[in-house]
């Protein structure tokens, strides 16, 4: 099961910063176990909405070029606060440094103003196809896949492409 965890990217600045918005419902079915009279989205899942939104910023800046972004290290990660069903998580992401391969950025999250998660993450990037070429294919749709669902999650990205398009 994949979990999506960004209902929106608010705005966007490539190869630098990211905001994104997650916004927590009751009917999230993870909620119900965790913990039950008492639902708060659990931390993990909270990291992962840190590393879903710099893994867009990614995504957006080499312009799709690979398939596979991975978490490849969490640092500094602290909690300071429950997220609550009818709340959202705001993300702030910026990039620290950048190699071919990996990225590290700050990321944060606050709910009404208030932080509620940091880390320091490191992500890399890669094709599978790259090293077993019959995977090529494979890399291909996965990154059309990804090009679609970021269109949801941005759509000034959409506009943004428009109007660069109608100057020319």
């Amino acid at each position: 099961m994949r979990f999506s965890l960004i209902d929106r990217i608010e705005s966007l600045e490539p190869g630098r910063s990211i905001r994104a918005v997650k916004s927590l419902s009751l009917a999230e079915e993870y909620l119900q176990d965790h913990f039950p009279g008492f639902p708060v989205m659990p931390g993990v899942l909270m990291v992962e909405a840190l590393v879903q939104s710099s893994a867009w910023l990614m995504r957006q800046t080499e312009e799709f070029r690979y398939s596979t972004v991975l978490l490849r290290e969490a640092k500094a990660v602290k909690f300071n606060s429950f997220l609550s069903p009818g709340k959202t998580l705001v993300i702030e992401s910026t990039v620290h440094s950048r190699s071919p391969e990996a990225w590290t950025f700050k990321a944060s999250g606050s709910v009404d103003g208030q932080s509620t998660v940091s880390a320091r993450l490191t992500l890399e990037q890669f094709n599978p196809g790259d090293e077993t070429p019959g995977l090529a294919p494979a890399d291909e749709r996965r990154i059309r896949l990804l090009q679609q669902e970021f269109a949801v999650l941005w759509p000034a990205a959409a506009s943004h492409a428009t109007s660069i398009g109608d100057r020319g």
